[in-house]
This record gives C-alpha cells, structure tokens and sequence, in this order.
C-alpha cells in the first residue's frame, strides 16, 4: 500500500535564494514527502524598526493562508528571526498560525532549541552573516536559556541576499576559527548561512 503524500507547508524570507534548492535536497530521499513554498518581503536583517517590522505576524499569517490552498500538513517559519526577536516570538506565530489555518505550526529555531535541549547542549559557538548588534541580541537570548556562547564569528552583513553570496570555504573558516577558540564547546550553529539555513553541526 503506498503511503500518504505528506505536504510540508515552509514560510521562507522573499529575498532568501537558497532555502527551497536546500529543503529539496533534504527531502530527495523521501519520495511521499513534499514541500510547498509561500515568501513574504523581508530584505535586510537588522534592529531598526523597518527591518523589524517586517516580520509583524499579519504578514506571515498571509503568506500562510497562502499554503491553506495547497493543503499542507504541517507549516514552518524556515527563519531564524526568534533569535534575535525572541523565542516566545515564534511560539505565539506558531499559536496565530494555526489559530488562523487549523494546521499545525513549528519553526526551524523552536526545533533547533528543542534539539538543544534533548542533546543538553549548555555551550555553543555561533557563526553568522548578522551585524554586530543582531548577534549579540542572539547571544543574550541564549543566556536567558542557559546556553553559553563561548566562541562567535560574523560578517557584519545587513542585505539578506547577499547571505547566500557568502563562499562555503569562507564559512568553513570561520566555523574552525570558532572550535579553535572554543575547545568545550557542545555545538557549533551555523546561523541562517550562505545556504540559507541554520543548523547545529554536531
């Protein structure tokens, strides 16, 4: 008997390049699993209140009702906002979505957080695109956790396109710049890369 098609509904920034080529790779071993984009406008990631403005909840929730047509399964924010925003800022998107859908809602940095917490990780090292401010913001919101950040790296960029620019030989760099500094580190996260997406290299 061949099993259900499950449609993954992912929310995805508008000028972000690398997402959907990613998503699908991680899903070409699946063949019963698809996924189904909706983009709203985000273009520079940085504290301002334009920038921040961008991911007020009524502009997710429409491109969310946006996958209700194509009858998801499930739908994910596949964005790292909530580290510099907030974590509670994702767990009310996440209420407000289904609120608003009837589906059910996650985000890459609740389940990166949840992964966190099964594998105990008090201690981690950071590498990002973000400018000096966002990823402090980050870096305090962990604390509030309870997980140190004992190494990080960033590039100082605002332009959300150009995240994708940035070379993987560059980030390799950074990354062991990042465990020479941080010998005791649990985990190495890889901030919205030059992929798109974030991660835990473990």
């Amino acid at each position: 008997m061949q099993n259900r098609r499950i449609r993954l509904g992912i929310l995805t920034p508008s000028s972000n390049t690398a997402l959907e080529p990613i998503t699908a790779a991680m899903l070409s071993e699946l063949p019963h699993v698809s996924a189904h984009f909706a983009r709203f406008t985000v273009t520079e990631i940085a504290l301002s209140e334009p920038a921040l403005g961008q991911f007020d909840v009524s502009r997710i929730l429409a491109a969310a009702h946006q996958l209700v047509d194509a009858r998801v399964d499930v739908i994910g924010w596949s964005g790292t906002s909530a580290g510099w925003l907030g974590f509670e800022r994702d767990r009310a998107l996440c209420r407000h979505i289904t609120e608003a859908t009837g589906i059910p809602a996650t985000t890459s940095v609740l389940a990166l957080n949840e992964i966190f917490d099964a594998t105990r990780v008090r201690r981690f090292g950071l590498v990002s695109p973000y400018l000096d401010d966002v990823q402090q913001r980050i870096v305090r919101n962990y604390e509030k956790l309870g997980i140190e950040c004992v190494a990080e790296r960033h590039l100082g960029l605002q332009d959300n396109f150009r995240f994708a620019e940035v070379p993987d030989t560059q980030l390799a760099i950074m990354m062991r710049e990042g465990r020479l500094r941080a010998t005791r580190c649990d985990h190495h996260l890889l901030h919205e890369s030059a992929r798109g997406a974030s991660g835990a290299r473990l």
